[in-house]
C-alpha cells in the first residue's frame, strides 16, 4: 500500500512539474518579442511610446495625447474576442459586439512618468448609448458605441478619484 502511494505521489508531482515547465515555456514564447502586443493572449504590455510605435504613431506630441502626457507611462491593455469581432464588423452589431470589453491601465508612477495611475473598464453598448439594454447605470459614453463602467485612479498631488462606477461594473452582457 505504501509503495503504491509513493508511486502515485511521484507521478502526480512529475505531471505537475511538466505542466509548470510547459506553461512557463508558453509564457516565455508569448512574450519573447519583448513588450508590446500579444494578440493570442489579447494583451498589450509596454510603455506608451511602445504602443504608439506599434500603432504607427511617430509624432511625440500625438503620442503623448493618448495618455496623460508621458511616453514613459506603462500600459496594460486587455480585451476579449468579442472586442476583436466588434472592431472587424462595424462596431454596432450585437451579433458580434455584445459582451465586448477592454480594460486599460495606465501607470505613470515610473521613472520619467507623469505620475498618473489610472484604470478604465469599457464595454460595448451600441449606438443607443444610455438607452441600450447593455447600458450599466453609473457609467458614461465614450467612442460612440461604448460605455466606461469604471474610471478611477490617482492624479499627482491629489487623492484617489473615481469618475465612473457603473453597477455592476463587470464585463457581463448587459441587463438582459
Amino acid at each position: 500500500m505504501q509503495l503504491s502511494y509513493m508511486r502515485t505521489k511521484r507521478a502526480v508531482m512529475s505531471a505537475a512539474g511538466v505542466s509548470v515547465l510547459i506553461f512557463g515555456a508558453m509564457v516565455a514564447t508569448a512574450f519573447a518579442a519583448g513588450p508590446g502586443y500579444n494578440y493570442t493572449a489579447r494583451v498589450f504590455v509596454g510603455s506608451l511610446s511602445q504602443w504608439c510605435t506599434a500603432e504607427g504613431i511617430t509624432d511625440a506630441t500625438t503620442c503623448g495625447s493618448y495618455g496623460f502626457g508621458s511616453a514613459n507611462d506603462q500600459l496594460v491593455m486587455k480585451w476579449n474576442a468579442q472586442w476583436d469581432a466588434c472592431n472587424a464588423n462595424g462596431y454596432d452589431n450585437p451579433q458580434y459586439c455584445a459582451g465586448a470589453w477592454v480594460d486599460n491601465e495606465y501607470n505613470g508612477n515610473v521613472p520619467g512618468g507623469d505620475g498618473y495611475v489610472w484604470h478604465y473598464k469599457i464595454i460595448w453598448v451600441g449606438s443607443q448609448a444610455s438607452a441600450s439594454p447593455y447600458w450599466q447605470p453609473g457609467g458614461y459614453s465614450v467612442w460612440g458605441n461604448y460605455e466606461v463602467v469604471m474610471d478611477q485612479g490617482i492624479t499627482p498631488g491629489s487623492r484617489h478619484a473615481s469618475y465612473a462606477l457603473a453597477t455592476p461594473n463587470g464585463y457581463g452582457i448587459g441587463n438582459n
